[in-house]
């Protein structure tokens, strides 16, 4: 009789703690599935949105690539949390089985992302990208992908190569055009009636300090996302922690279902 109280005990609080663990993975993923239909809503309605957001964001290409991230993050978030929110209430060991392959690869896909930027962190470094510039940007070719990202970056960022406008010294730029001492991205520009208009083109392309940004893009860069390099270490470490909690619940709740 005492043996058979303690085994129906042991089963009650083994489903209690089933059932714990399974709403608790629902309104995790219910959370996720939210967000995940927030940054959907956000990202298809800056591609839509017929009053001109969509053009303002189009004309930075930064921006406009920040977008199709958003659509994509979105997605995923949201695929996730519906797939969790139904394997979770209704018990689905399929579902939960897909779940936790789909976090376990997403989980390993940071992580191999992660060792690689630590393994090729000397490719970030000032030397690296000079060499680079110096070496491949042609100045006004905008259908090569190198030379237009950069002009992309000097002209988001108001800046003029890594480290300043002597970067194009010696420079595969230079040999192209050698009347120009810096390219059309690093002169200043100001607002005339709503558009952005260089003030003196001439004296710019001429290498006149006055007209041109002297400021270097990589200190341009590092100073703008300083912050945000910290908040995305920190979201990174707490998203990779979430993750390993859901796989775990996943598949507790996958082996207790029977």
């Amino acid at each position: 009789m005492g043996q058979g109280e303690a085994s129906a005990r042991g089963t009650t609080m083994e489903g209690d703690c089933l059932s714990c663990i399974k709403y608790l993975m629902f309104v995790f993923n219910f959370l996720i599935f939210l967000g995940g239909s927030f940054l959907l809503g956000v990202g298809v309605w800056v591609l839509v949105d017929p009053t001109g957001f969509r053009e303002i964001v189009a004309a930075n290409p930064l921006l406009f690539t920040g977008v199709y991230v958003i659509l994509g993050m979105g997605g995923m978030l949201f695929l996730l949390g519906f797939l969790g929110c139904c394997g979770a209430i209704r018990e689905n060991k399929c579902l939960l089985l897909f779940f936790f392959m789909l976090i376990l690869l997403i989980f390993l896909a940071e992580l191999a992302a992660a060792i690689l930027a630590f393994i090729f962190r000397e490719h970030l470094t000032r030397e690296y990208f000079t060499k680079e510039l110096k070496r491949h940007y042609q100045g006004y070719n905008n259908t090569d992908v190198f030379t237009s990202t950069w002009n992309a970056i000097m002209t988001t960022f108001d800046c003029c190569g890594v480290n300043s406008p002597e970067d194009f010294k010696d420079s595969r730029f230079r040999l192209i055009n050698p009347n120009h001492v810096v390219p059309e991205a690093c002169c200043l520009r100001v607002s005339q009636n709503g558009e952005l208009a260089y003030t003196s083109r001439d004296q710019c392309l001429s290498g006149n300090m006055m007209f041109r940004n002297n400021k270097g893009c990589y200190s341009a860069v590092v100073d703008y996302f300083e912050l945000y390099i910290y908040v995305a270490g920190a979201l990174a470490i707490v998203v990779l922690t979430i993750e390993l909690f859901a796989m775990v619940f996943a598949m507790c709740l996958f082996r207790g279902i029977q």
